[in-house]
């Protein structure tokens, strides 16, 4: 019979994973889950196995203190969604101490420093689970139907509600099933969970476990250890430490067998934990493929005969419905008919796949004609994937992150650090996004009063803060609240780092007066030769000062009418009395300071909530970057980053996660390249009148990676995976045939087939993006990269076999991770 401690740690270290066993459901986060559960039964049955074993030593009082002393260790480090990291600490470990060095002064520490942020849209799917009662051995069927519920919208905080609907027999087993509707709490509305468990006799904390294994599809995908196994033994070493530093302790060979085995065990749950994670970390980290690409040029590129191809083209009709609905044509629009006016309109290839090879035949390197990219993806998951194409390549960034509020976050927190979980999801993305830039780089981040201390923190530690450059104040959103108690938020914060401390790009920008200046043309202390001839005429500064402009200066400013005399007595340079003095003008132009609050920091033209200015942006990227440099914004938002570059003559990339990207971001652009007028467009000095050529895409995202993972090794595990001493340390992956699944073998002739994994591989974006190198062109057959004399062959059902292994083993980083 387990005692109170093992009862509690077993429980603990099962709710670690999933608690329950899980069926149903076909997304990648719900298909972790029933992974995990197996792996989870597979391990345990082998660390129960060596506990029995060690029974000459795990018995009596101590077998009662093992399980409290493990239960005690892991506790502290394991999240209720089996995030590891400093859950709880303990007073001894004091990780807020600041740290001094040589090198700097204080080094910046949070909770959950050592952890990837993964979680991205959340998508519940419907889930079965199976709830044992430990007491009376009777197991409860649940299942769980979320056809009415909505998906979370970017992580939008919202609490999830249960309503019992009814019960039936499961048509797997025939079994007595309880089924509940999931939606999301309106008014303040909870799961009455008491009600609920006198109606169907069903104990409330049997009730509780089912809703929080279905919880676990927004929680499980919270946070990866970045090295489980290193900072777990690392605070195992700490722990065990103290223990026997305790003056409690008798150092007898009894005492430290006891300490041994407890550490022995310890580090048994590592090791298994550990893996997981690690395996985690390899898929989070895997490349990913490029999906679903199409391309958006405008019509002064393209020659008269695609054009006369696409008026005869069966998807003409949408293509003009889409301009139409954009605003680029009226209602009558004829296109046989089109005018002047009609130059710069955007064609969509979605519309015309079997004209897009036709299209980028046009150019004899295509990466160099693409004015930019939009991508939609998680963030962190394009960063990676496009490091070593876009390494040191980009000159300026500019994010808005969702700030770190409070009481409206953006984030739906399920553990009490909000603000070390922001300050990892930044982290994370910072450090990898300056791999992006040149030497000559800089990048902008935007904050409000919730995070800017963290922003400022964050931003030394990746950048140095000896690139610290520019704190701007900028304008936010106007709003006054009834009842409010405080004044009105009125500014943001907008920090400025160079990639390094000297020969960074910076151009200066200035603002118009808002009137005529004249000043005194002297200043402070003596210089030689004293005199000027100002207006023709030879004068001497006030005694003490000197004439502010040299002679040539003034000559300038004199044929300006920007000089001119002003009736003044004083003592000048020689002593004498003098009875007029010289202005000048100031130029109609001021430079900037960091007080930026002159312009708007947010508009309004998409009914985007956050949508920065153009005005903003274009100070930005005028500060920091020339004509055809690169622009990354990885927190696109309303694409106001992408936009004024395209308006500026920039290059740009774009990368989104949400629906708005569909909704907001590429038709946004393709507006832009039309030529339609708005923003900063009529106020440039070399006006944007139109014209343009990009491309847009999606990513394999974690969650598609999850989902297409087959759960091999606990139905079907090796017998040499034992065979090793420590099964713990095993790699117990190596059953998982990965995305291996691609490939089989026919009559010795080997079959690929792609599209088991996904339709619409862009199979030329993903080879560039993995080899780092920009597309010069694509054909039908592949793809030819700049800097290669031979074109990478990409249509894989027509190759041998040879070719075809030449083909897997260049995409082998996207098909198999891990040892």
């Amino acid at each position: 019979m387990q005692n109170i401690n093992e009862t509690k740690f077993y429980q603990a270290l099962e709710n670690i994973f999933t608690g329950a066993k899980i069926d149903g459901g076909g997304g990648g986060y719900v298909n972790l889950l029933k992974i995990k559960y197996s792996y989870y039964k597979l391990i345990l049955k082998q660390f129960k196995e060596d506990l029995d074993a060690e029974s000459g030593i795990i018995k009596d009082s101590f077998k009662e203190e093992f399980f409290d002393k493990l239960y005690s260790f892991f506790e502290k480090y394991f999240s209720e969604s089996g995030s590891v990291y400093f859950v709880k600490t303990a007073d001894w470990q004091r990780v807020y101490e600041q740290v001094y060095t040589d090198n700097k002064d204080v080094i910046l520490f949070w909770k959950t420093h050592m952890l990837y942020y993964v979680k991205s849209d959340i998508l519940f799917h419907d889930i079965s689970t199976e709830i044992p009662d430990e007491q009376d051995g009777r197991v409860y069927n649940f299942y769980f139907d979320v056809g009415t519920l909505k998906n979370k919208q970017n992580n939008e905080k919202k609490n999830l509600f249960f309503d019992f609907f009814k019960e039936e027999p499961s048509e797997k087993d025939g079994k007595k099933t309880y089924i509940f509707n999931v939606n999301y709490s309106e008014g303040g509305k909870k799961t009455k969970t008491s009600e609920i468990s006198r109606k169907l006799k069903i104990k409330e904390d049997i009730l509780e476990k089912a809703f929080a294994v279905f919880k676990k599809q927004s929680e499980v995908d919270f946070f990866i250890n970045k090295n489980a196994n290193a900072f777990l033994n690392e605070q195992l070493d700490l722990y065990l430490h103290q223990i026997l530093l305790n003056t409690e302790n008798k150092f007898d060979q009894e005492r430290l067998d006891q300490l041994k085995t407890i550490k022995v065990f310890a580090e048994k749950i590592i090791s298994f934990i550990a893996q997981f994670e690690d395996e985690l970390v390899r898929i989070w980290n895997k490349p990913k493929f490029v999906l679903n690409s199409s391309y958006v040029i405008t019509f002064d590129k393209l020659t008269d005969e695609i054009i006369n191809k696409l008026s005869k083209h069966s998807n003409l009709k949408e293509q003009i419905k889409e301009w139409q609905e954009l605003g680029m044509a009226d209602n009558n629009f004829n296109f046989s008919e089109r005018s002047e006016a009609h130059k710069y309109l955007p064609v969509d290839t979605k519309y015309f796949k079997n004209l897009e090879l036709d299209i980028l035949a046009l150019f004899d390197n295509l990466d160099e004609a693409l004015d930019g990219r939009l991508i939609h993806s998680e963030n962190y998951q394009a960063l990676n994937t496009l490091q070593e194409k876009y390494k040191e390549k980009i000159q300026c960034i500019y994010i808005d992150p969702p700030f770190n509020l409070d009481k409206n976050a953006s984030f739906d927190y399920k553990v009490n650090y909000k603000d070390a979980t922001w300050a990892t999801i930044l982290e994370n993305r910072l450090k990898i996004a300056k791999n992006f830039l040149k030497d000559t780089g800089s990048i902008f981040v935007r904050s409000d009063y919730n995070g800017n201390f963290i922003v400022r923190c964050l931003l030394d530690n990746v950048f140095g803060k000896e690139n610290f450059r520019n704190e701007f104040i900028v304008n936010t959103t106007q709003k006054f609240f009834e009842g409010s108690q405080r004044y009105n938020i009125g500014t943001n914060s907008l920090f400025w780092y160079s990639k390094q401390e000297k020969d960074f790009c910076f151009k200066i920008q200035t603002k118009k007066r808002a009137e005529k200046k004249w000043m005194e043309a002297h200043s402070g202390g003596e210089r030689r030769p004293p005199e000027r001839i100002i207006l023709g005429e030879k004068v001497y500064p006030p005694k003490g000062r000197h004439w502010t402009f040299i002679q040539e200066k003034i000559n300038v400013m004199e044929k300006e009418g920007r000089i001119r005399w002003k009736e003044k007595e004083y003592i000048d340079y020689n002593g004498e009395k003098q009875y007029k003095i010289a202005e000048y003008l100031f130029a109609d132009e001021k430079f900037l300071n960091s007080n930026w609050t002159d312009i708007s920091g947010y508009s309004s033209t998409t009914g985007f909530q956050t949508e920065n200015s153009e005005l903003l942006l274009q100070r930005g990227e005028l500060t920091a970057s020339s004509k055809n440099d690169i622009v990354l914004d990885f927190f696109m938002g309303s694409a106001t980053t992408q936009v004024v570059a395209q308006k500026l003559s920039r290059k740009w990339l774009g990368i989104e996660m949400s629906e708005q990207f569909f909704k907001v971001n590429i038709p946004r652009l393709k507006r832009v390249i039309s030529g339609i007028q708005q923003g900063i467009s009529k106020e440039l000095k070399e006006k944007y009148n139109g014209s343009g050529f990009f491309k847009y895409y999606s990513l394999e995202q974690y969650e598609n990676t999850l989902s297409k993972i087959r759960d091999k090794y606990s139905k079907n595990t090796p017998s040499t995976l034992w065979d090793n001493k420590n099964p713990f340390e095993t790699y117990i992956f190596k059953a998982d045939e990965k995305f291996a699944d691609v490939l089989s073998i026919e009559s010795e002739i080997l079959e690929v087939d792609f599209d088991k994994l996904y339709k619409d591989i862009d199979f030329a974006e993903t080879i560039s993006n993995l080899k780092g190198l920009s597309i010069e062109r694509i054909t039908k057959t592949g793809v030819l990269l700049d800097g290669e004399s031979k074109e990478i062959r990409t249509d894989y059902k027509n190759m041998t076999n040879s070719e075809k292994l030449e083909f897997i083993r260049l995409l082998k980083p996207l098909l198999w991770w891990g040892e």
